[in-house]
């Protein structure tokens, strides 16, 4: 969660919400897709700003957003199947990668979707390249497919002392928010571990507790998702 504080830490406003590698198509009815288990943590923030975790809450988004992202993936015109997960060793393993996943995208997002910290190397258009490396294709259970689709959300619901704190520190003219609300979706191509498309937000809407609010999480973490028909929610 560090890395999405210190992202947190820069401007919203500045921010480009999605990048696709240069010359990266996607056709659809051409690839196997594969949802790695989703990384979600849903909380409270506290007066100070402080992310408390809440299991209840978090068990509630992931039951909700999985039926959501399974209603989505027949949408995507193309062929997506749920990740088995791996015990043992193997699930050590996805762990680093789900977390190398979180570190790049993080980095792009700070690095290159706010325009005033983009890396010098990240300026021009059509610049983006990223990548967790080819081994990642090694993970058991990817043989055979296309890419592999990561998505991670966070939410910090303000706490009543957090809204407290809002109003008091909004008569002194004092900026203090109060809930978080971010998330990313990203598709890595398994034959160069590269990351072809990304598409990030933090300052997403729906309450991923709920049904309806997990679906419109969903529509945000895969709008402009590649090789999805138009016509499609």
């Amino acid at each position: 969660m560090v890395v999405w504080l210190l992202v947190g830490a820069s401007s919203a406003s500045a921010q480009e919400k999605s990048g696709v590698k240069p010359g990266f198509t996607l056709t659809p009815g051409s690839a196997h897709i594969v949802l790695i288990r989703p990384s979600i943590q849903v909380g409270a923030q506290s007066t100070a700003g402080m992310f408390e975790p809440n299991a209840d809450w978090t068990a509630q988004a992931r039951d909700a957003l999985g039926a959501a992202l399974r209603t989505a993936e027949r949408r995507l015109g193309n062929d997506v199947t749920d990740y088995v997960e791996p015990v043992g060793a193997d699930a050590a393993r996805l762990a680093e990668y789900q977390a190398l996943f979180d570190t790049v995208a993080a980095s792009v997002i700070e690095y290159q979707f706010f325009v005033g910290n983009r890396l010098p190397t990240k300026k021009r258009k059509d610049q983006f390249a990223w990548s967790l490396g080819p081994e990642v294709a090694t993970l058991p259970g990817l043989a055979g497919a296309d890419y592999a689709l990561f998505v991670s959300t966070e939410d910090h619901f303000g706490s009543t002392g957090r809204k407290v704190l809002q109003i008091f520190a909004a008569l002194a003219r004092v900026p203090v928010t109060a809930g978080v609300h971010r998330g990313f979706a990203g598709l890595v191509d398994l034959r160069t571990g590269d990351l072809v498309w990304l598409n990030a937000d933090w300052q997403m809407g729906g309450d991923v507790r709920d049904a309806a609010g997990a679906e419109k999480r969903v529509r945000q973490l895969l709008a402009g998702f590649p090789g999805k028909p138009a016509a499609a929610p």
